[in-house]
């Protein structure tokens, strides 16, 4: 289900993270699989580490980055419901952050 603006998210306990330079691996413990992240989807990881509304996070990377919001709200979004969809964040509608 893809994730949308309003929704809160933040990554998931069983997990475990470490930055590599400006990149990100997380491991998901359950079934034991690693995952890479670039330089902004590792900002975007350091952000989940709180619940917070995905706008938020789309709003952080629109002014910490050269990026249009349009283009910025795709790839956060599509970046957030990937995570989601491989387990590794917690999706909850608006009214709980």
């Amino acid at each position: 289900m893809p994730v949308e603006e309003g929704d809160v998210v933040v990554a998931v306990p069983n997990q475990v993270s470490s930055s590599l330079g400006d990149e990100a691996v997380i491991l998901e413990l359950t079934q034991g699989i690693y995952y890479g992240l670039n330089e902004v989807g590792a900002r975007i990881w350091t952000l989940l580490k709180e619940p917070r509304r995905a706008g938020e996070i789309r709003d952080a990377i629109v002014d910490e980055y050269e990026v249009v919001s349009a283009t910025a709200t795709r790839d956060v979004l599509g970046l957030l419901t990937e995570l989601a969809d491989r387990g590794l964040i917690e999706v909850r509608d608006g009214t709980a952050p």
